[in-house]
């Protein structure tokens, strides 16, 4: 166990090379009252260079996101693109987070000293806009700064490889052994930082925006409705007024409260829509304005909710696997009609919906480890989603989940439906009637101690039920090795009854995750199935 003399010790040389004065003050403060479990929080580990990059909570020491941190990481990265690349390249983007902006050009700064050529955003960016600008630009690699929905005290480092896909290994191992070399052998006040970094063209932006408007079905009969749309304090706002108004839609009403970026988040606890009470002012809004559909995206757009107005004059929000099928079909479709051949994916604990889809339409189908970073890289995709609202409808534009396309999208299924006297609803009815009643669900533990989730893990491992809600069920360990796939830290629970059970710890937040789902024939049958499910996994994470 580290001493306390040796924490102040590493605090002190922390301090040397940080030239950020609100961090400096922090350990100062600690140091100054010998709060051992302070500086052992901060100092006792190290935020691991994962899940395609860095995320954690803002504040001084390697385990925290700031300025140092950021700094190796880029220097690692630099590392990485000197030895693999004849002439590296590297796109910046940053959202409205508290220090991205900053983190993004310390960045671009050592990115140039590495003698790189850097290209910065010189405004807010939506994440999917810097997995396109690596295609549009040709970059060896891009950097997004952002901690998409977690909660406003953490901050995030992105990275994309030179596809515009998420990273994966051995590009995400080897940048992580040099980010440790960095860490370990020089200060980043040593580290030469040029000026001489580039702006992204504005040609990429508008390519952007172009390429997603493009995608509205022009040849479709629509009905014009009315969209309450959130940007949830983050970025979307502006990008998806200027696509809807390219695509020649009506124009949005927006959650006034929620529209400009806001990196302290001030209406909702947790910027995710997945969360309990954050589309509560989207709806809300939408009431007020009797309004046929409401688009919430994330703080940095990569992500999309959406909700309904059904006849009954009540909203429904779409789950993330129900808005998934509904996308599914109308892309499936669409390259149905062009001739085009291809495949289908989503990620293990989606929905397996999407499959019988593929199957219709006579594509491929893949389920993929978590993680938008394997399903984009499903070959000839044609949709990829995964059911915590990301989803891609557009791959060889943005290999990448996208909220602002998948939020056209949605707006045009929508308004054609409501052409015919449909809603989303009764879509996807109809399509539950073609393909099996689907319900999924999730049970979602959030815990302040990272023990909680491993024990719970290892319990289970060690010890698997051989029946849940009284039904015999086949375990699988997903990380020694399946039937499905190998390599990822879950477990699988196959019921007897086709229901099926995935239990993992979430990549980028405190959680545990534990995906449920049950298929039948009808409705009533497969919402029963699911709650006893819900009920019996509720009793067994404890």
């Amino acid at each position: 166990m580290t001493s306390l003399k040796n924490l102040i010790e590493q605090a002190r040389d922390w301090i040397n090379q940080d030239p950020d004065l609100e961090t400096i003050a922090e350990l100062e403060g600690l140091i100054e009252n010998s709060d051992e479990q302070g500086l052992s929080e901060r100092f006792g580990q190290r935020i691991g260079f994962g899940t395609a990059g860095l995320r954690g909570s803002l504040g001084a020491g390697p385990n925290r996101m700031n300025r140092v941190l950021v700094a190796q990481a880029a220097a690692g990265i630099s590392k990485y693109l000197k030895e693999n690349f004849d002439d590296p390249s590297v796109v910046i983007g940053f959202d409205a987070r508290k220090n991205s902006d900053i983190f993004a050009k310390d960045s671009a700064e050592i990115f140039s000293g590495f003698g790189i050529r850097a290209f910065l955003f010189d405004e807010l960016a939506a994440t999917p806009m810097v997995a396109y600008a690596v295609k549009s630009l040709g970059a060896s690699a891009g950097v997004m700064v952002t901690a998409s929905h977690n909660p406003p005290g953490d901050n995030g480092y992105k990275v994309y490889d030179h596809t515009g896909s998420q990273i994966i290994s051995p590009m995400d191992v080897e940048i992580s052994k040099n980010i440790e070399v960095v860490a370990k052998s020089q200060s980043i006040s040593k580290l030469v930082r040029g000026s001489d970094f580039l702006a992204v063209p504005a040609s990429v932006q508008i390519g952007y925006l172009q390429s997603v408007s493009g995608l509205l079905n022009k040849h479709a009969d629509r009905k014009n409705i009315k969209i309450v749309y959130s940007a949830m304090h983050g970025v979307g706002a502006k990008f998806i007024d200027e696509i809807f108004s390219l695509s020649g839609l009506e124009k949005l009403v927006h959650v006034q409260s929620q529209q400009q970026p806001d990196g302290t988040f001030p209406t909702v606890a947790f910027p995710n829509p997945e969360e309990p009470g954050a589309m509560d002012q989207s709806l809300e809004t939408a009431r007020r304005n009797s309004a046929d559909l409401v688009l919430v995206n994330d703080p940095d757009a990569d992500r999309l909710a959406v909700a309904f107005l059904q006849s009954d004059g009540t909203y429904v929000q779409l789950t993330g696997d129900q808005l998934g099928l509904l996308l599914g079909e109308e892309m499936s479709a669409r390259a149905a009609r062009e001739g085009l051949s291809g495949n289908l994916a989503c990620s293990i604990v989606s929905s397996s919906a999407l499959g019988k889809v593929a199957e219709h339409y006579g594509f491929g189908f893949q389920q993929t480890l978590t993680g938008f970073k394997w399903v984009s890289r499903v070959p000839n995709l044609i949709f990829g989603y995964e059911e915590a609202l990301g989803y891609c409808v557009d791959c060889n534009q943005v290999r990448d989940k996208d909220g602002l396309s998948a939020a056209l999208i949605v707006a045009d299924i929508a308004s054609q439906l409501a052409n015919q006297g449909y809603t989303l609803g009764d879509q996807l009815d109809r399509l539950m009637q073609r393909y099996g009643y689907f319900s999924t669900g999730q049970i979602s533990i959030r815990v302040t101690d990272l023990n909680v989730i491993s024990n719970l893990m290892s319990k289970l491992r060690n010890n698997p039920p051989a029946e849940i809600a009284g039904v015999s069920a086949e375990f699988e360990d997903m990380q020694q090795g399946t039937k499905l796939l190998t390599g990822t830290d879950a477990l699988r629970f196959s019921l007897s009854d086709g229901r099926t059970v995935i239990i993992r710890p979430s990549g980028t937040e405190p959680k545990l995750k534990c995906y449920l789902q049950a298929v039948s024939e009808n409705e009533t049958t497969s919402s029963k199935l699911l709650a006893e499910l819900e009920a019996a996994m509720r009793q067994l994470l404890v």
